[in-house]
C-alpha cells in the first residue's frame, strides 16, 4: 500500500462522503476549509491499495513556537478501524509524515462508541470497542482520559436519534414532557423557518446568551459566518431560526387572560371549587408572563436558532442556542421538532445533537442541567465516544508543551496577580 500526502479534492471527498461507517462532516474537505478561520492549515492524506483509497484523514496543522506544530484529525480517521493491520500501517505512515513536518504529536478522537449505554448511563448489551482501545494504545496512542465535562476538542458524550423508522414511532419515543409541549401545537404563533446569511446576526444573539448562561465557549461571529457560508454552498448546512412577533404575542396573552377570567366566572357559578382554583393559578401564570412582555418593543424578536450540518446519512445540530428571555414559549422544542422532522422527511438516518454532559443525571445547579435534560427528552441514544488519543512524535517536546508550559503559565499568572495586588 502507498501513503498519499496530498489527495485530490474530488477523490478525497468522494471517499469520505460515501464511507459506510466512518463518514463524518468533520473529516470532509470543506470542514478543512472552515478550520482555516481558526488558524489551522488543512492537510488531506490517506492510504491507497493499488489505485483505491482505503483510509483518509483530514489533518489540521496548528503552528507552535520554535518551528514546531501538532496535527488534529477531528473525528478521524476515515477507515475500517477493525482492520488492525491497516490501522497499524496507516499509523506508521502518519508518524513518518508528522515527524517530517516537525510535529510534536497527532491528536485523534474517532467517531466510535466506547460501549452501549442506556438513557441513565448504565452499560448494556450492544456495541463495545474495548479491543480497539487496547490496540490504539499498543500502536502508541496515549489516551487522554474519560472526562465527563466539555474539556476536549469535541464532546465525548452526545445524544443520537435514530431516524430510520416511521415518524409516529420516533415521536412516541420522545419523553412525555416533550410530547405534551408539542401536542399543544404552536399556541404562540412562533415563526420557525430556514434562514440565510442575513440571519447570522440574530443567530449570534442566541449563541452569546447561551454561552454566557451555561458557561460554554462562543467564537467570534466571523467564524460562524464562514462556517455557514462554506458548508451551505456545498448543500451541507442550514440555518434554522425561531422568532416571535411581540405585538401579536401581547394580543395572544390578553385574549388568553380574558378567556381564563370568563371560565372562572362560569366555574364559580357552577361552584366547582377545584376547577376555580386551577383556573386562578393559570390566570396568575398568564398575567405574570404578560407583565414580563407588556413593556417590550413591538418587533419580531429571535428566540432560538441552530446551524445544522448534513453529510452522508446524518444530520448534526452544531452551533446554536436560545435567548434568556421568553423561554416559557418553548421555542427550542419547536426548533428541534422542525429540524428532526425535516431530517426524517429528507431521508437522513441519524441526527446527532452534538454534545452533552458525561453525567447522565446532572444536578439542577449544574449549568448544563437544562440542555442535557432537553436533549435527553428527544428520545435519542445516550452515546459515549472512546475519547481523545495523542500519537506522540517528539516525546521530550510533547512533555514540555503539555506539562512544563502549562505549569509555567500558572506560575507567571499567580506572580502577576500578586504584583497587581501590591500596587
Amino acid at each position: 500500500m502507498k501513503f498519499i500526502d496530498n489527495i485530490d479534492k474530488d477523490e478525497y471527498e468522494e471517499f469520505v462522503s460515501h464511507h459506510k461507517t466512518k463518514s463524518h462532516f468533520m473529516q470532509s474537505y470543506y470542514f478543512g476549509e472552515v478550520m482555516k478561520y481558526k488558524n489551522y492549515t488543512p492537510h488531506y492524506v490517506g492510504m491507497k491499495d493499488g489505485n483505491k483509497l482505503v483510509a483518509t484523514a483530514l489533518m489540521l496543522k496548528k503552528a507552535l513556537p520554535g518551528g514546531f506544530c501538532y496535527y488534529y484529525s477531528p473525528r478521524g480517521y476515515v477507515m475500517d478501524f477493525n482492520n488492525f493491520k491497516l490501522l497499524e500501517e496507516f499509523t506508521d505512515n502518519i508518524k513518518v509524515y508528522a515527524k517530517k513536518n516537525n510535529a510534536l504529536y497527532v491528536k485523534i478522537d474517532p467517531d466510535i462508541k466506547r460501549h452501549t449505554l442506556d438513557i441513565d448511563g448504565n452499560i448494556v448489551d450492544g456495541e463495545k470497542n474495548y479491543k480497539l482501545m487496547d490496540e490504539l494504545k499498543k500502536l502508541g496512542y496515549k489516551h487522554q482520559g474519560f472526562g465527563t465535562d466539555f474539556i476536549y476538542e469535541e464532546p465525548r458524550f452526545t445524544f443520537r436519534l435514530n431516524l430510520d423508522d416511521e415518524w409516529d414511532n420516533i415521536y412516541s419515543r420522545m419523553h412525555a414532557t416533550t410530547r405534551k409541549i408539542l401536542n399543544r401545537k404552536n399556541q404562540y404563533d412562533l415563526d420557525t423557518y430556514i434562514g440565510t446569511e442575513k440571519d447570522i446576526p440574530d443567530f449570534y444573539i442566541t449563541m452569546e446568551e447561551t454561552a454566557q448562561r451555561e458557561g460554554i465557549a462562543c467564537n467570534p461571529i466571523k467564524y460562524y459566518q464562514e462556517f455557514y457560508k462554506i458548508l451551505h454552498d456545498q448543500g451541507m448546512s442550514d440555518l434554522y431560526v425561531v422568532k416571535v412577533d411581540i405585538k401579536h404575542l401581547k394580543d395572544i396573552y390578553q385574549n388568553k387572560i380574558k378567556d381564563i377570567e370568563a371560565n372562572i366566572k362560569i366555574e364559580e357559578e357552577r361552584k366547582h371549587t377545584g376547577k376555580v382554583n386551577d383556573l386562578k393559578n393559570e390566570l396568575a401564570k398568564a398575567q405574570k408572563e404578560y407583565d414580563a412582555i407588556k413593556d417590550m418593543k413591538n418587533e419580531k424578536r429571535v428566540l432560538s436558532s441552530i446551524i445544522t450540518v448534513k453529510y452522508n446519512d446524518k444530520v448534526w445540530t452544531i452551533h446554536g442556542g436560545n435567548t434568556t428571555d421568553l423561554r416559557e414559549l418553548n421555542s427550542n422544542y419547536w426548533l428541534y421538532y422542525t429540524i428532526i422532522k425535516d431530517a426524517h422527511d429528507q431521508g437522513y438516518k441519524v441526527i446527532d445533537f452534538f454534545g452533552t454532559s458525561g453525567n447522565p443525571n446532572p444536578p439542577k445547579d449544574n449549568p448544563v442541567y437544562g440542555i442535557h435534560n432537553f436533549k435527553k427528552r428527544l428520545g435519542g441514544e445516550y452515546t459515549e465516544f472512546i475519547g481523545e488519543y495523542d500519537l506522540i512524535i517528539n516525546p521530550f517536546m510533547y512533555f514540555v508543551y503539555k506539562v512544563i508550559v502549562p505549569i509555567r503559565r500558572k506560575i507567571v499568572h499567580k506572580m502577576l496577580i500578586k504584583k497587581a495586588a501590591k500596587k
